[in-house]
């Protein structure tokens, strides 16, 4: 089965572009039919409500929960007092990781806290600045953190270079294949910190998925790694959040920051 781990849904209300204004996954879904992709992950776009944005997106899940698998996605300094509450709904409605960007704010301690309470992974995109991500993967090993564009959606040679650096020093450092023109990068990630923490994303429905699969395609890689990259790895991912976590999410209360250790990820 082929999973898309990146794609936005839903309407913005910035009007700067496309990933503010409006994201419609009806010609995605053809796309992506079309190319063989099973499964896919939805994403709020850009909006100044992301609790609101975050029940549209589980109520497409729930449309078709075989097809679609839901993020919530906050402002990690806009939401900074209330992520926890966020993330307990997010759970409560289905919702499966995290998702936060530096156009909005840098990834913080409390987003994290929230991910390692509730075993969810966060996708962040850290626009070029792999500074954050180091740091944080550090606190956290427990969490794993996935960096769409391998680090940088602008085409940021030095970033996506240090993203793969970022990924050799931290086991809990994935990164998806989003947006990545330059086709030797991602040869270079699989060669230097192996398949098994490469995703497959397409960004869409702003890139064509069948554009963004066939990149993962010329890799040529053998059957085992291209079932992992094209899905095994998030599945694994998304196993973490048992039904402890769940039953937590439906009484939780605003937890106090964890002093619990951070187990490694393994």
């Amino acid at each position: 089965m082929v999973i898309d781990g990146h794609v936005h849904y839903g309407l913005g209300d910035g009007f700067v572009g496309p990933w503010d204004t409006r994201a419609d996954i009806g010609r995605y879904a053809q796309r992506a039919a079309a190319a063989g992709i099973q499964r896919s992950v939805l994403l709020a776009a850009f909006t100044s409500d992301y609790a609101s944005a975050n029940r549209a997106v589980a109520a497409r899940v729930r449309t078709a929960p075989q097809r679609w698998i839901g993020f919530a996605m906050v402002h990690a300094e806009r939401d900074r007092t209330r992520i926890e509450p966020m993330i307990a709904e997010a759970v409560r409605l289905g919702l499966r990781g995290i998702k936060v960007h530096r156009h909005d704010a840098r990834l913080n301690r409390q987003v994290c806290e929230a991910a390692l309470a509730y075993r969810l992974p966060i996708l962040y995109d850290p626009a070029g600045e792999l500074a954050t991500v180091d740091l944080a993967a550090g606190e956290y090993p427990g969490v794993p953190i996935i960096v769409p564009h391998l680090g940088s959606f602008a085409d940021d040679w030095h970033a996506q270079r240090d993203c793969i650096d970022v990924m050799q020093r931290h086991r809990n450092v994935f990164a998806d294949t989003s947006g990545v023109r330059r086709f030797d990068l991602l040869e270079e990630a699989i060669a230097r910190v192996g398949h098994d923490r490469i995703i497959f994303g397409s960004d869409g429905p702003f890139l064509h998925p069948g554009v963004e699969l066939e990149k993962i395609r010329l890799l040529r890689l053998a059957e085992a790694p291209f079932k992992a990259v094209c899905g095994g790895n998030l599945n694994r991912l998304l196993s973490r959040t048992g039904r402890e976590v769940i039953r937590r999410a439906h009484g939780a209360a605003p937890r106090a920051p964890s002093s619990a250790p951070r187990t490694a990820f393994v």
